[in-house]
């Protein structure tokens, strides 16, 4: 509905929008009061949120729903000494009370910290500890809220403990405070209104080495995930959206909120247990999806089941992120389904980065062109440009202004903000190639790069050709030290059930990744192993198989 105010007119072609795309940002934007709001002033019925769990429940929440709940929120937590500024820490899965609370955050101008309910005791301390939480809010689980309650030790800053459920001693009660609170919060104003730079949100990086990084973003983020959500993930006004993560992701934000409610689309999630393919395409076919993004493990499994069983008439376009597409699962859901995999590339500090376009043919296995507003380029390590086929680092050039929707730099630490963007650049740390019609390609961290008898070799390509044979559940593949060659090519492998490790095996494997990919490519050693060390988002810790191999 609003679109037309902060982004103009609709576009012909994806040259036209990298073209003209632009965002007008209003002073003092703040997407509680002037996006749900308005739309519940001015279509108070028209859907946001449709709710689901497990256990049968279900809710449907419009525009007008969410204000009110939202303003209860808002007072119950100011009630509780929640002022602007102050950090609150949310682990709540996929609760539609997240919902609420996040915009309550907004409207108060305090800070919220989104986090996942996998964190253990060390990570809370650790998080309390750099952003000074002052409150965490949490469903009743009991083994999180032993974790929270086992960190408050060593968490000074900590001065409220709120539970979503059931009572626990020492904590508040958030449905008994919510229903006794106001319905009305009026909009703050002098010092105590928001305004454009204030930080709105904080998230801890997932980081695949040292300590998680605080990324700070500020209250023009929101406008940035229109192109994310209208231009990417092509959510239709009036339409059901559903992004899979969980929202103590930075992807909730992708997905599960901002770019979708501005395009008029409404957020669909699914509070599951655990993902079971057969009873989430039926949630899919039930409450009929538009619209959908998911990694692509999630993929990997739907192609899967047996599609034809589900009615997805419904679904219309589908978006994949979080590591490259096999092109395999490309052409199986296109053949199943009928419908193209459009992939794209972002990061926790970033919005919707490069990304394959409603006008452009998918390539799978690219990311597309850079999205509106950001000047991109692969670069060597003397910071010039690469050519075309040429392997380099992600930059984002910022000498004409930073992209809408950046991130405002690193909570509590202006050295590191400093060095990600030296040189007038901000660095991803990520490594791409480009082709000549300007698709990139993604192909690792740039500390996950192998260098092999003068080869720069990136894990994925390896990955990808391993993942095809159909013995192969997961695999990581990282260097090894060798005083010939520099590094010599190494692959973990996790083996599907039913399978056994052996020489053959072992063979067989190096034998199809020299098929797959170029020959020099394919790993001299191979490791059969149980499973892979991960982060607590998943992301696997190629730096820990590297310090096992003395690397």
């Amino acid at each position: 509905m609003f679109l037309h105010e902060f982004c103009g007119r609709e576009y012909e072609s994806y040259e036209d929008l990298k073209k003209n795309f632009k965002i007008n940002v209003p002073d003092g934007f703040n997407f509680a009061f002037d996006v749900v709001d308005r739309y519940a002033r001015e279509e108070p019925g028209k859907e946001a949120l449709v709710w689901c769990d497990d256990a049968g429940d279900s809710r449907r929440f419009s525009f007008a729903d969410l204000s009110e709940a939202s303003n209860r929120a808002a007072n119950y937590l100011v009630s509780l000494g929640i002022g602007k500024g102050d950090t609150v820490m949310l682990i709540l899965k996929r609760r539609y009370e997240f919902w609420f609370l996040l915009l309550a955050l907004h409207k108060i101008g305090a800070i919220a910290v989104p986090a996942t309910n996998l964190l253990t005791q060390k990570d809370i301390e650790y998080r309390n500890g750099a952003a000074g939480i002052k409150a965490i809010v949490t469903v009743a689980d009991s083994v999180v809220q032993d974790r929270v309650d086992a960190a408050m030790a060593a968490s000074s800053t900590v001065r409220r403990r709120i539970t979503i459920g059931a009572d626990r001693p020492g904590w508040e009660s958030f449905p008994a405070g919510f229903s006794a609170a106001s319905p009305s919060f009026p909009r703050p104003a002098g010092d105590k209104a928001t305004k454009n730079r204030d930080i709105s949100l904080l998230y801890f990086t997932s980081g695949t080495t040292g300590y998680p990084k605080m990324v700070q973003h500020d209250f023009t983020y929101p406008l940035g995930h229109i192109v994310t959500a209208r231009y990417w993930q092509n959510v239709a006004d009036g339409g059901l959206h559903l992004t899979l993560s969980e929202t103590g992701w930075a992807k909730a934000m992708w997905g599960k909120i901002y770019g979708q409610w501005l395009a008029g689309c409404a957020v669909f999630t699914y509070d599951m247990d655990t993902f079971v393919p057969g009873k989430f395409l039926e949630k899919m076919a039930d409450y009929k999806v538009t619209s959908f993004c998911a990694p692509p493990t999630v993929y990997r499994y739907l192609i899967r089941e047996n599609l034809e069983k589900y009615d997805l008439s419904s679904l219309r376009y589908c978006t994949i992120a979080g590591e490259p597409l096999n092109p395999e699962v490309y052409n199986r859901f296109l053949e199943k389904t009928g419908i193209k995999l459009f992939e794209g590339y972002g990061q926790t500090e970033l919005t919707l980065t490069i990304g394959t376009f409603p006008w452009m043919e998918p390539r799978p296995g690219s990311m597309g062109k850079p999205a509106p507003g950001y000047d991109i380029d692969v670069v060597r390590a003397d910071g010039s440009s690469c050519e075309p086929g040429e392997v380099g680092e992600i930059v984002i050039r910022i000498e004409n202004g930073k992209p809408f929707g950046m991130f405002a730099g690193y909570y509590r630490d202006d050295e590191l903000t400093k060095q990600v963007f030296a040189g007038g650049v901000y660095h991803t740390g990520d490594t791409a190639q480009r082709d000549e019609d300007g698709y990139f390609w993604f192909v690792g961290r740039t500390d996950d790069m192998i260098k092999s008898s003068g080869y720069r070799i990136g894990p994925f390509e390896v990955e990808s050709a391993l993942l095809t044979h159909p013995a192969v559940l997961e695999c990581a593949v990282t260097g090894v030290p060798d005083k010939d060659r520099g590094q010599l090519v190494k692959a973990s492998v996790v083996l599907v059930k039913g399978q056994e490790a052996s020489q053959a095996l072992s063979r067989e494997l190096q034998e199809h990744v020299k098929r797959v990919t170029a020959p020099y490519k394919a790993p001299r050693i191979i490791d059969f192993v149980p499973e892979l060390p991960k982060t607590i988002s998943g992301k696997i810790r190629r730096v820990e198989i590297r310090e096992g191999d003395g690397a």
